[in-house]
């Protein structure tokens, strides 16, 4: 491992890094646009040109505004939650290929951070993990609607991941692989996996709605009830953290979803397009982005145009009719492979 191949990875990553906090806040940006697009209205239009600018300013005012810690909280634990909610939406994109490989002064480098052969488990478990900065910031705020929030997200977050790996046991039964990259590479042109496990995809675009926190599953937040959930006693950059986390979770699901079921930075005639291996590897990083953004329109559409769910359908739907449709679709999956081995 030479210097040249670690200067490569932590600019990668750099990169990685920014692309994502840039996406989160434009996401912001894109939210208000879309709102106002499904309600007849003009959204953002007054900082910078089409309001362009409106995610600066919000930055701006969220570093700008008084920090405020509550007398009664746990002052320790109160700092560790956002800051464990934002760290394990960054480090989630590590294993993701954003593209075939580029040649570089002769060199082959991979558009992927970290290229491990069980991607999927890596994604999994640091998503998971995500669920504790919630919970952490919940109770150490000491304020009852900030932990009935906190208890929400976790019995959500337990009960839908638990659908979602289900979901994903008859992907890996089909590809024979956990690795993200492997799957990718099974989908050349447009032989996704979205035509072979449709049900597969349509569970986890549902675990995907709730793992967000997003509507209409954003019970943990639910201002109608409780305030603001489990940032209630947020102020700050601390509450622009859970924010972020977010969307920054929105971007890494439509994500993950583009690479496993839309064949990532894959598209039809890929290599018969007469152009240079890096210029074809450029088309393909900048396709998946357009499946990606088309993922995070859709993840809005919905907020504008669903309600909200009550708590108790929130669990049935995921206890009663996700997971035991889950484990159908393994049960067809493997009876399928039987009969075609």
């Amino acid at each position: 491992m030479d210097i040249y191949f670690l200067i490569y990875k932590f600019i990668l990553v750099a990169v990685v890094f920014s692309i994502s906090l840039v996406i989160a806040m434009y996401s912001t940006y894109a939210e208000r646009k879309v709102a106002a697009f499904m309600q007849d209205r003009i959204g953002p239009d007054r900082a910078g040109p089409f309001g362009i600018l409106q995610p600066v300013a919000d930055g701006v005012k969220m570093f700008m505004k008084e920090e405020f810690i509550p007398n009664a909280s746990d002052k320790t634990l109160f700092i560790i939650g956002p800051c464990l909610a934002i760290f394990a939406s960054c480090v989630s994109s590590a294993v993701i290929p954003w593209g075939e490989t580029l040649t570089i002064f002769g060199r082959q480098m991979s558009l992927q951070v970290a290229d491990v052969n069980i991607g999927i488990l890596y994604v999994f478990g640091v998503v998971s993990m995500g669920v504790y900065g919630i919970m952490i910031g919940g109770w150490a705020s000491n304020n009852k609607y900030s932990m009935i929030g906190a208890i929400r997200a976790s019995s959500q977050l337990i009960s839908y991941e638990i659908g979602m790996g289900l979901a994903m046991i008859s992907l890996i039964m089909v590809s024979g692989s956990v690795s993200i990259k492997t799957i990718v590479e099974q989908q050349p042109g447009a032989h996704w996996y979205v035509f072979v496990q449709p049900l597969s995809f349509l569970i986890f675009l549902i675990c995907a709605f709730a793992e967000t926190n997003r509507t209409p599953f954003d019970l943990p937040e639910c201002e109608t009830e409780l305030v603001g959930g489990y940032h209630t006693e947020y102020s700050s950059m601390k509450l622009g953290f859970y924010l972020f986390s977010e969307y920054i979770n929105m971007f890494v699901s439509s994500a993950v979803m583009a690479s496993l079921y839309f064949g990532g930075y894959n598209f039809p005639f890929i290599h018969s397009l007469g152009l240079s291996p890096n210029i074809v590897t450029l088309l393909g990083v900048a396709i998946f982005f357009c499946k990606i953004f088309a993922f995070i329109f859709f993840f809005m559409w919905i907020r504008w145009t669903v309600p909200r769910f009550r708590y108790d359908q929130l669990m049935k739907l995921g206890w009663r009719i996700l997971i035991p449709l889950a484990i159908l679709n393994i049960l067809i999956t493997g009876v399928v492979m039987m009969l075609r081995g």
